[in-house]
């Protein structure tokens, strides 16, 4: 949409909130293959996601447990929808702005880790691990310490000239209570996304943090394992086959990749593995010693051999 006056711009992503698809409408008994379910249910079994295929293979249909739905098409350009009149867009896009961006990234071929990143300097530290690792926890502790938070949750790779990137993604990170309890000192030192949703916003620009809009090359992604007690924290170098079984693990929407984009994405992986930094991390169980994790993270990121093979020079890099 453009406004009289002012420079036209083709948008990246076509955006349509409140409607679904026009061809939809013309075709309202268009067939749907049920493509994917997740395992996650709410209190009386109900799924928190299915996603469909339509039978012309235009679009995938995804609605969450909520009655919140969206539509994307194949090719990755245009986002529809719709929510229930008990939802608003508060609720819409705490998807919206997530695991659906993320979504429509994986339909256009690019690479994505479920994990969170920070910069330091020049430079960008992502973290990966299974749910409630402590992802988002470990950004936002960082950010406290000078870090600037790079993306939460879905972190989008580019590979040029033999160097991978990280892109930036939104100026806030999504904490559960406990997350933000562990580092304010209680729950509601943060406000919620929106009332129906549980999880905290931590607003880097109310909270006087920094975001890193800028595209950095990666050095170091630490993979987040179970919590221990001394004496953890402890970071163990990884043996480039699992540091790859490990990325694999922890890709993001890996259910939308066909047999060939699965291919393309282990090659990818397999390229980056030997060219980054990558830790095993087992924090302390007493969330209390959640410094001592920044500590020893910064300590093995600013140590020695900490120049990225390839390209030294980001010069110019936006």
């Amino acid at each position: 949409m453009s406004q009289k006056g002012l420079p036209h711009h083709t948008p990246a992503i076509g955006i349509h909130l409140a409607m679904f698809p026009d061809d939809l409408e013309q075709l309202p008994n268009l067939a749907e293959e049920l493509w994917y379910v997740t395992e996650d249910q709410d209190q009386i079994g109900t799924s928190a996601l299915k996603i469909w295929k339509t039978s012309s293979g235009r679009f995938l249909r995804l609605e969450y447990f909520d009655g919140t739905k969206f539509w994307l098409d194949i090719q990755g350009k245009h986002i529809w929808a719709t929510w229930p009149d008990n939802l608003t867009l508060e609720d819409t896009s705490t998807y919206l702005l997530g695991p659906v961006l993320g979504l429509l990234l994986r339909l256009r071929g690019v690479t994505c880790l479920h994990a969170s990143a920070v910069s330091f300097g020049n430079y960008a530290v992502a973290f990966i691990g299974s749910e409630g690792a402590g992802k988002s926890t470990t950004a936002a502790a960082l950010a406290r310490q000078g870090c600037a938070i790079i993306s939460d949750d879905v972190v989008a790779l580019a590979e040029t000239d033999n160097v991978f990137y990280v892109h930036p993604a939104y100026p806030y990170l999504c904490l559960w209570p406990e997350s933000v309890a562990s580092i304010y000192g209680s729950p509601e030192a943060l406000p919620r996304f929106s009332p129906a949703y549980d999880k905290r916003c931590l607003s880097l620009e109310r909270q006087g943090l920094n975001f890193e809009a800028r595209t950095l090359p990666l050095k170091a992604i630490y993979i987040l394992e179970e919590r221990r007690s001394d004496p953890a924290p402890v970071i163990e170098p990884l043996a480039d086959q699992s540091a790859l079984l490990a990325l694999v693990a922890n890709t993001f929407a890996t259910n939308v990749l066909d047999r060939a984009m699965r291919a393309e994405e282990f090659k990818l992986l397999g390229r980056l593995v030997p060219r980054t930094k990558i830790r095993k991390v087992f924090p302390h169980r007493d969330v209390d010693r959640l410094p001592d994790l920044c500590r020893a993270i910064r300590e093995d990121v600013e140590g020695p051999n900490d120049e990225l093979p390839g390209r030294l020079d980001i010069a110019g890099t936006e």
